[in-house]
Formats: C-alpha cells, sequence, structure tokens
C-alpha cells in the first residue's frame, strides 16, 4: 500500500462534489427520516436541570457535557460470567449483561445524558437493545469498527456502505443519528484516496437518510486535521483521545481546526484506559473513594476545554453514572491544590499505561 498522502490539484474536482453534494441531501432523503437528514433543533434532547449542555459543532444538537462511551472495560467486577472477552457477541447471551446495560442507560436518562457512542458491533447490538423504545431520550453514534478502515477489506466507500448497511439491519435500526467511521490509529498509512471513500460513504449515507450527521474516530492527529479541512461537509464529528493529561498546543493544534470548521469532539479515554484509577472499579474496592474523586478531577479538567463537546467515558455502574453527573454539576476549575492532585495522579497513570497503551503519550498535546 502506498504511504500515506495529502491533497494535490488532482482531487480538488471531486472534494468540490462531495461539498456541492450536501446541498440535495433534504431532497433525496426518504420517508419520514427526511426531517432527520435535513438538520437538528437546538433543544435539547432529554434535557435534565442538572445536566449541561453544548452544541456538537455544525451538528446544532445539543449534547450533554458529559455522554456514554461505548466500551463496558472492567465489567467482570460487575456482571459474573462474562468470560475472557468482555466485547465478544457471547455476552448478548448474558441476562445479567443485558440488564446492566439496560440499567446503564435508564440511570443515564434519568440524569439528563443525551447520546451514547457504540463502536464495536457488541456495544451496537446491546446498546440498540437497551434503547428499544426510548430512542426519543438519546442520541446514537455508530461505528462497527470490525467493518471500517481498520481493516484492508472495509477501505472502499461501497465496502463501508456494505458494512454499515449490514450493521443496520443486525441491529434493527433504520437510521443512526451519528456515523463516525472508526479510522486508523496513530501512525496509520491510509492513502489520501482513502480518505475519499471514506467521505464518499459518509456522504451516501447521510443522502439517503440512514445517519442524520457523519464523522470519523482516529488516533492520528495530523490526519484528522486533514479529514476536517478537506471534506467540511462529511465531517461533522470527531472522536478522539483527550485525557486528563492531556493540553492544547499552543500553535498548529487539531483544535485550530475544529474550531474554524466548527466541529463537535467527543473526547475519549478520559481516564487513559482507566490507569488514572488506583482500585478495580469494583463498587467493594478499597480505593473506591479515591477513584470517584479522581473521576471528578478528570471530568472538571477535560471540560474546561470549551471545544470538547463531551467527554465519552465508559461506564459499568449505577454509581459511575451518578459520579460523572456529580463532577458536571461541581465548580469546573480547578484550583491549585486539585491541580496538583490531577497532576500527580495523571502521571502515575501514564506509568501505569500497558504496553498497548503506550502510544495514548503522544495526546499529551493535542
Amino acid at each position: 500500500m502506498k504511504k500515506k498522502t495529502f491533497p494535490t490539484r488532482e482531487t480538488v474536482s471531486r472534494r468540490e462534489f462531495l461539498r456541492d453534494s450536501a446541498l440535495f441531501t433534504a431532497g433525496l432523503a426518504v420517508g419520514s427520516r427526511a426531517v432527520l437528514a435535513a438538520g437538528a433543533s437546538d433543544k435539547p434532547l432529554n434535557y435534565n436541570e442538572k445536566m449541561e449542555y453544548r452544541r456538537c459543532g455544525k451538528t446544532g444538537l445539543m449534547v450533554s457535557c458529559v455522554c456514554l462511551g461505548g466500551h463496558w472495560k472492567r465489567l467482570d467486577t460487575v456482571v459474573a460470567d462474562l468470560g475472557g472477552d468482555v466485547f465478544n457477541m457471547s455476552v448478548l447471551d448474558n441476562p445479567a449483561f443485558i440488564q446492566n446495560r439496560h440499567d446503564i442507560v435508564s440511570r443515564c436518562i434519568d440524569e439528563g445524558i443525551n447520546y451514547i457512542d457504540a463502536c464495536i458491533g457488541a456495544e451496537v447490538m446491546a446498546y440498540s437493545k437497551a434503547l428499544k423504545g426510548r430512542r426519543d431520550k438519546m442520541y446514537l453514534g455508530y461505528s462497527w469498527y470490525e467493518k471500517e478502515m481498520r481493516f484492508d477489506g472495509w477501505r472502499t466507500a461501497d465496502k463501508l456502505l456494505e458494512g454499515f448497511n449490514a450493521g443496520l439491519k443486525a441491529a434493527g435500526l433504520d437510521y443512526v443519528d451519528l456515523w463516525r467511521i472508526t479510522c486508523h490509529e496513530q501512525g496509520g498509512n491510509h492513502t489520501f484516496h482513502d480518505s475519499e471513500e471514506v467521505a464518499a460513504a459518509l456522504d451516501t449515507a447521510k443522502k439517503q437518510g440512514k445517519a442524520r450527521f457523519t464523522g470519523i474516530s482516529s488516533h492520528d492527529r495530523p490526519w484528522l486535521k486533514m479529514m476536517i479541512e478537506e471534506f467540511p461537509d462529511q465531517i461533522e464529528v470527531v472522536v478522539t483521545p483527550y485525557t486528563a493529561k492531556s493540553k492544547v498546543l499552543p500553535a498548529d493544534s487539531l483544535f485550530d481546526a475544529v474550531k474554524k470548521c466548527d466541529v463537535g469532539v467527543f473526547g475519549i479515554k478520559p481516564f487513559a484506559s482507566n490507569s488514572l484509577f488506583k482500585g478495580d472499579s469494583a463498587l467493594d474496592s478499597p480505593d473506591a473513594e479515591e477513584d470517584d474523586r479522581r473521576a471528578r478531577l478528570a471530568i472538571r479538567y477535560v471540560l474546561a476545554n470549551p471545544a470538547i463537546t463531551a467527554p465519552i467515558p465508559g461506564l459499568i455502574n449505577q454509581h459511575q453514572v451518578e459520579n460523572v453527573v456529580k463532577a458536571v454539576q461541581e465548580r469546573r476549575e480547578l484550583d491549585t491544590k486539585e491541580a496538583a492532585e490531577l497532576e500527580k495522579a495523571a502521571s502515575e497513570a501514564w506509568a501505569r499505561l500497558p504496553a498497548d497503551y503506550q502510544w495514548l503519550k503522544k495526546w499529551e498535546y493535542v
């Protein structure tokens, strides 16, 4: 495969076509989904006075400032008999797992959280089931990453759409609020042609009324910045790391492009894949109180960046939902003592990062 390349004059005509084609979105959408594709209301969905809502870039959606991330890491501390791989499709056959996800979604709804981000097949299936009969309470972000850009066989617009349509059918969904294709991780080597294929697939899904809004997820900052700037009509939202250790670069920051193009940002890994915590996330952990405080400090820190629409932590019990909502209600800016406390905890998290998460250190400056 060719190394990653960036725009040339030969690609301009196609980019212009992709941008212009957005004008036809409303007319080409069919049935009841035409209204969904045409735009968004500025009234917060599932409003709760205890929650803060932020505008998700040019989508116009008013999204709760903390949302539910798809991952349920450490869920085996809450639900028994999940087996070794808690993200395997077999968890969908576990009644206790299904009940846990239903209860978490219910608690989120009660607290005014109004967005779920699902990024693998098992998550799409689980959250679609948990939202059945109450889609009017929460927006659903969709990615079935096993059939998206991280894998060689799924890097054309046709294949991406094939996977997307198959996922919708499997989950019993007519549409999603956001299709955000999971793309390459840090140091990816997709060509610009691959990038055009992503934009074309997103564009088609939006025209067909199957995705109200579109975007991407990636751990590659330069590529994210390029995509935001080159495909502004298709990249309305990005999903990307932002931890308690992250800082905005004073120059050439990803957030320069985010602000310029009015893009919504969902921040993943706010707790550095749980490395921020001392305990194992069990409710009876001796470190539970300290870990709750660290979680709240991290959420407050992330929210101090107004360019972040919302961090999207994975939450495994109702207490964790209540704790992140408590963080929203606390004073936003950290005082000197709190900042020092979080910096120490974040440095400890960096030291605890497992081998397969060392790449997260590259996201200290964004």
